[in-house]
C-alpha cells in the first residue's frame, strides 16, 4: 500500500459517487486519495439497472430538479462517453384501460424533452409499435411512446473514472478499510488497513469525503437511511431477442418495469423492497423473481419464461434518505434525492445516482471548498475516445488489446468479451480476486452460463502469473467465486407464487 502522509482530499467509498469526486478532484490538480473496503464498484454501483435515464418517474413524483439534472446529464454522457454510454431506443407500450393514458404520458415525455433541450420521444400507433418491436403483443395495444435513453456498463463507468483519475495523478486503493480519525471533534483523515495483507497506515487530509452509499449511515452526522433492494434477472438474448428496450407498468401494482438489451443479454427489472440489514448481501428473492416473470407476461404473453431460464440474477441496494414522517411510506413512494451533509473536516454524501454522478461530485467539491479546500485549477477539456474498447478500457487499454494476437481477441462463450480484455485487467486494473475480474472488470459472470465457469481452466495460468497466486490460492479463489456466484447470482428456482 503506497500512500503519502497528507492529501488535499481523502475519499472513502469507491462507488460511482466516490469515483466521480476523485475524478473531479484530480482534474483540478488536487492531491486526492480514494479508498474502498471492497472492490471498486463492488456495491450498489455494479448492480444498477444499467441505464443512464432521464428520470421520468422523478417528474411524476414532483422532483423537477432531479428530472432536469438527469436529462441534461444523460445527454452530456452520451456525447462524452461514447463506447461506454450508448443510446438505447425504447418503447413504452400503452394498453386499453391503463392509466396513465396516452395524453398524460405524451405530456410527461414532452416536458422531459424540453428539459433535455432536444426531442427524443414521439407517440406512435399500434402498427408502428409492433413494427419497431415485433415481440410486443398486439392484445389491447393502443400505441406506444418511442423514446431514447442511455445504456451503460455501470461497473466500467466507475472504473473509467477511477483509472482516469489515477492517470491524472490521484491514488486509488481497493480492498482497504478506512477508520476515520476525529480528534477534538474534527475529522483529520483515516487509519487505513489492507484487508488482504493487514498492512496499516494513517493519512491526514484537509477534507475527507464519506461516500459509502447505503453504508454511509455509519459516518458522523449522517441522515437516517432506508436500504431498498432492486432486483434483476438477466436472460439470454436467444430467449428474448429484443430489438430495443421496453418499459411498461407492472399489471399487479402499476410500478414501472423494463427489459432491455445489454452486453449480449437482456436485463429485466426492477423491484423496490425493503432490505433490513445493509451489511447482509443483496440477493434476489424467489418472490421478486416471480414478480419480474409476472411482469414479462404483459408485453410478451407468447413466451413461457421462467426465472430458472435466466442466465443470472443480481440485486443492488439503494440508499434512500428518510425524511421525518416518511418512515412508513411505501418503498416506491420514497424520494430519490441525494443527501449532502458536513462536519468539521468531513463532507458526507449518499443517495447519488449513476446518471447524475458528475453534478453530485461538483456539489461535494463546492462544500469541501467551504471547509477550507483550496481549488485553483480548472479542468482541461478531455477529448472523447471512440469505440467500445476505448470507452470501457481507455485509450491505453484499447491499444494494448488491439495489439494482442487474434486468438486472444476472439469473443468468449458468445459474449462481447475477449481473453485480451481479461489479460489487460489482470496487469493494469488492480484485480485482487476472481470476482473482481469476472463480475466487474468484465461482466462475464452475469452474461455467460454458470458464471462463466467454463473459462476458469483458461484463466488459471494468467491469474497465477499476474497475481502471484500458487495452486492452493487459485483453488481457494475458484471455490470462493463459485460460492459467491451460486449464492448471489444463480437464478432463483421456479417455485414461487406470482
Amino acid at each position: 500500500m503506497k500512500v503519502e502522509a497528507h492529501y488535499d482530499l481523502l475519499v472513502v467509498g469507491g462507488g460511482i459517487t466516490g469515483a466521480a469526486v476523485l475524478h473531479a478532484a484530480a482534474e483540478r490538480g488536487l492531491r486526492a486519495l480514494l479508498v474502498e473496503r471492497g472492490d471498486f464498484a463492488g456495491g450498489t454501483s455494479s448492480w444498477s439497472s444499467k441505464l443512464i435515464h432521464g428520470g421520468l418517474r422523478y417528474l411524476k413524483s414532483g422532483q423537477w430538479r432531479l428530472t432536469l439534472e438527469s436529462v441534461r446529464e444523460r445527454e452530456r454522457l452520451l456525447v462524452e462517453r461514447p463506447g461506454l454510454v450508448e443510446a438505447q431506443p425504447f418503447l413504452m407500450p400503452m394498453f386499453d384501460g391503463e392509466s396513465p393514458g396516452p395524453a398524460t404520458l405524451s405530456t410527461g415525455f414532452w416536458i422531459a424533452d424540453m428539459m433535455a433541450g432536444r426531442r427524443t420521444s414521439r407517440r406512435v400507433d399500434a402498427d408502428d409499435a409492433a413494427a419497431a418491436e415485433p415481440l410486443l403483443t398486439r392484445n389491447g395495444l393502443r400505441g406506444a411512446i418511442a423514446y431514447r435513453d442511455g445504456v451503460v456498463d455501470d461497473a466500467r463507468l466507475v472504473l473509467r473514472l477511477v483509472f482516469d483519475a489515477v492517470k491524472l495523478g490521484a491514488t486509488a486503493l481497493n480492498h482497504v478499510e478506512a477508520t476515520l480519525l476525529e480528534p477534538g471533534g474534527r475529522v483529520t483523515g483515516a487509519r487505513l488497513e489492507d484487508r488482504h495483507s493487514g498492512e496499516r497506515h494513517e493519512v491526514t487530509a484537509t477534507v475527507t469525503v464519506h461516500a459509502a452509499g447505503v453504508w454511509a449511515g455509519q459516518a458522523p452526522g449522517a441522515p437516517r437511511l432506508r436500504p431498498l433492494r432492486g432486483s434483476h434477472l438477466v436472460f439470454p438474448q436467444a430467449l428474448l431477442p429484443l430489438r430495443r428496450g421496453l418499459a411498461w407498468m407492472h399489471p399487479r401494482d402499476r410500478r414501472p418495469v423494463f427489459a432491455h438489451p445489454w452486453e449480449g443479454a437482456v436485463v429485466v427489472g426492477t423491484t423496490d423492497v425493503d432490505h433490513a440489514d445493509a451489511e447482509a448481501p443483496a440477493r434476489v428473492s424467489a418472490a421478486e423473481a416471480a414478480y419480474l416473470v409476472e411482469a414479462l407476461r404483459k408485453p410478451f404473453p407468447q413466451f413461457a419464461l421462467r426465472s430458472g431460464m435466466a442466465v443470472s440474477a443480481y440485486a443492488g441496494l439503494r440508499a434512500i434518505v428518510v425524511p421525518p414522517g416518511r418512515e412508513n411510506a411505501a418503498p416506491s413512494a420514497m424520494a430519490r434525492d441525494s443527501a449532502l451533509w458536513s462536519r468539521p473536516g468531513l463532507v458526507g454524501i449518499t443517495g447519488g445516482k449513476l446518471t447524475t454522478h458528475r453534478a453530485t461530485a461538483l456539489a461535494v467539491l463546492r462544500e469541501a471548498a467551504r471547509q477550507g479546500l483550496r481549488i485553483t485549477q480548472r479542468p482541461a477539456a478531455a477529448a472523447p475516445v471512440e469505440g467500445r474498447l476505448a470507452g470501457r478500457l481507455g485509450a491505453d487499454g484499447a491499444a494494448w488489446v488491439a495489439a494482442r494476437p487474434a486468438d486472444e481477441r476472439r469473443p468468449l462463450l458468445g459474449t462481447p468479451y475477449a481473453l485480451a480484455e481479461l489479460l489487460w485487467s489482470l496487469q493494469a486494473e488492480q484485480v485482487r480476486g476472481l470476482d473482481d475480474l469476472l463480475l466487474r472488470r468484465t461482466r462475464l459472470g452475469l452474461v455467460a452460463a454458470d458464471g462463466a465457469a467454463a473459462l476458469l481452466p483458461l484463466l488459471e495460468a494468467p491469474c497465477r502469473e499476474a497475481l502471484g497466486w500458487d495452486a492452493e490460492r487459485w483453488a481457494d479463489e475458484v471455490a470462493r467465486y463459485r460460492e459467491t456466484w451460486a449464492a448471489r447470482h444463480a437464478p432463483p428456482a421456479d417455485n414461487a407464487p406470482p
